[in-house]
């Protein structure tokens, strides 16, 4: 029986199943281990590779076996899902994270650290209750609505539309009472989201590389904390456009026989760091159509020729460009140099 060389490992909550092979490919020993018996087996191997799809826990796992000795490479689950021969179980899980993870051309996911976890914690946190307070504010309309109550868009009116409902003395006493539910719930929303919005301004600014990214327009504190907890190391993509086509903001490619088809972006990668990229870029052309920027050369040109949308992901993908440099080179933004990039650069 030859040294094990390479383990592939699928995880769960409480059984992992090992697919361990040698230097000479051949099936050396499967396994499944409990939860509690990963580390004590792992310490009595000598120093080997290690593969784990991309999931829940994954980067707790891949810090603990790191910490061992041995490497770790974290595969994204579309990825793996090629090697599954036929039928699915962990066992057949565990054999084809082995062999995807032996390909040369196999991209993998950065381990992230502890501390960036607890900022994704954070982000996330906030986005649950901005969706929330945005939620609360449609119920608020709607029940409104219902009572004859209507006011113009924006959460900023919804104070004003909770006033006019409370001073219409004829409306019913239980749906006086459920509108004040809802004022307290939509009061107290707010205050979390600003609580949690003032706690990630303040790692933001205590961040270099984050107070470097947020000078891009449309970047912006919340988009560069963003890019730094999801991507924590750019020297995992080869060029811009590489970076850009990891966010899903390059057509895809449906070529054949020498003919170019590209169709509508990819949408691969991270969902939340493209849409606020996005988001960025549509605030920076809105800025722009309401004459409070000026527009570069590039976007103007884009504008005139394009719809506001289209516009929106092609900024936003000269937006990811730009990010990779200043992330790979430790650069400061030059806006001169920005201005004059078109989407291709």
């Amino acid at each position: 029986m030859g040294q094990i060389t390479r383990i592939g490992m699928d995880i769960s909550k409480n059984f992992f199943e090992l697919h361990c092979v040698a230097a000479d490919e051949k099936v050396v020993k499967k396994a499944t281990l409990k939860r509690h018996n990963v580390v004590a087996f792992f310490s009595k191997l000598e120093p080997l590779k290690i593969g784990i799809e991309a999931c829940g826990t994954s980067h707790h796992w891949a810090r603990r076996l790191r910490e061992l000795g041995h490497e770790v490479v974290l595969i994204p689950p579309q990825y793996v899902k090629a090697y599954v021969k036929r039928g699915k179980n962990d066992a057949i899980d565990a054999e084809a994270i082995c062999e995807a993870m032996s390909r040369p051309s196999m991209r993998f996911v950065p381990v992230k650290s502890e501390e960036q976890q607890a900022v994704q914690m954070l982000v996330g946190l906030r986005s649950r209750e901005v969706a929330r307070r945005t939620q609360l504010a449609n119920t608020i309309r709607g029940y409104a609505g219902e009572f004859g109550v209507i006011v113009p868009k924006g959460l900023s009116r919804i104070e004003a539309l909770l006033k006019q409902v409370a001073e219409r003395p004829q409306l019913p006493a239980m749906a006086h009472e459920m509108f004040e539910e809802l004022a307290r719930d939509f009061a107290a929303t707010d205050i979390r989201i600003k609580r949690l919005t003032h706690r990630l301004l303040a790692w933001q600014r205590s961040n270099e590389q984050c107070r470097r990214l947020k000078e891009i327009p449309g970047v912006g504190p919340m988009n560069a904390a963003l890019l730094t907890i999801k991507v924590p190391d750019i020297a995992n993509f080869r060029s811009p456009r590489d970076f850009a086509a990891w966010n899903g903001l390059t057509p895809k490619n449906h070529s054949t026989a020498k003919r170019n088809r590209l169709g509508a972006i990819t949408k691969a990668g991270d969902e939340a760091l493209r849409s606020a990229l996005v988001v960025g870029a549509t605030s920076v052309i809105n800025q722009v159509r309401r004459g409070r920027r000026k527009a570069s050369p590039w976007l103007a040109k884009m504008l005139a020729k394009k719809a506001p949308k289209l516009v929106a992901v092609a900024l936003a993908n000269k937006m990811a460009r730009v990010a990779y440099v200043l992330m790979a080179t430790g650069q400061s933004f030059d806006r001169k140099r920005f201005e004059g990039m078109t989407a291709e650069a």
